[in-house]
C-alpha cells in the first residue's frame, strides 16, 4: 500500500497544495485525502483519475508530477 499516497504527499508538499484545497476541488472530504496522504488507504483507480483532474485544475504541473511519480519513470526500470 502507499505508492499513490507517497506520490500525492510529495506533490502536495512540492507545490504547496493543502489537503483541504485538493479535497474541495475534488468534492470529497479532507479526511479522505488525509488517509491517502498518510497511506492509511489507497485510492481506487477512478479516484486516481479524480485526483489527477483536481490537481490539473489547481496546478497542471502538479498533476503531471503526480502521474510521473505514481507510474514511475520508465528509465528507472532499465538496466545500464
Amino acid at each position: 500500500m502507499g505508492k499513490a499516497g507517497k506520490a500525492l504527499k510529495q506533490v502536495l508538499e512540492t507545490y504547496s497544495i493543502s489537503q483541504n484545497k485538493l479535497a474541495v476541488t475534488m468534492g470529497t472530504g479532507r479526511p479522505n485525502v488525509h488517509r491517502w496522504v498518510n497511506e492509511m488507504t489507497d485510492p481506487v483507480a477512478d479516484t486516481l483519475l479524480e485526483i489527477r483532474d483536481a490537481l490539473k485544475k489547481i496546478n497542471p504541473a502538479a498533476a503531471e508530477e503526480f502521474i510521473r511519480l505514481y507510474l514511475g519513470d520508465a528509465n528507472d526500470d532499465q538496466q545500464v
